[in-house]
């Protein structure tokens, strides 16, 4: 036993310690912060909705404006209807008139009706001839 008279050195700590260990996760910064994207999201959706917004003004208008030109336009629109069917009930007196001239009593373009009111004929009848 030759240790019997040695005392073991033990290993000390160096003078003023041991450097801190560094355990925290040390991840760089990445992209932009939440709060930025946040800002950032709903400045985009408010420009969207200004043209959303906008573009339902100018769609209106222009229903309006072509609501207002069919009001407009109407009127002329009726009359060039009355003459087709001024045209068409006239060539139908003709033709009635050709047709029932030996009948007796026959009056021609008389109504069928027996009132004063004016009934518009069907689109069979006037198309027909």
């Amino acid at each position: 036993m030759a240790s019997a008279g040695v005392s073991p050195k033990q290993e000390m700590p160096p003078k003023g310690g041991y450097p801190m260990v560094e355990y925290k996760r040390n991840l760089p910064r990445r992209g932009v912060s939440g709060v930025a994207m946040i800002v950032g999201s709903a400045a985009i959706m408010g420009f969207g909705f200004f043209l959303v917004i906008r573009s339902n003004k100018h769609r209106r208008e222009l229903k309006q404006e072509r609501i207002e030109a069919r009001h407009l336009v109407r009127p002329l629109i009726q009359a060039e209807e009355d003459r087709r069917i001024l045209r068409c009930l006239k060539s139908l007196e003709y033709e009635e008139a050709k047709i029932m001239k030996n009948v007796p009593g026959w009056v021609v373009g008389e109504s069928v009706y027996h009132n004063d009111r004016w009934v518009t004929p069907n689109r069979d009848q006037l198309t027909n001839y």
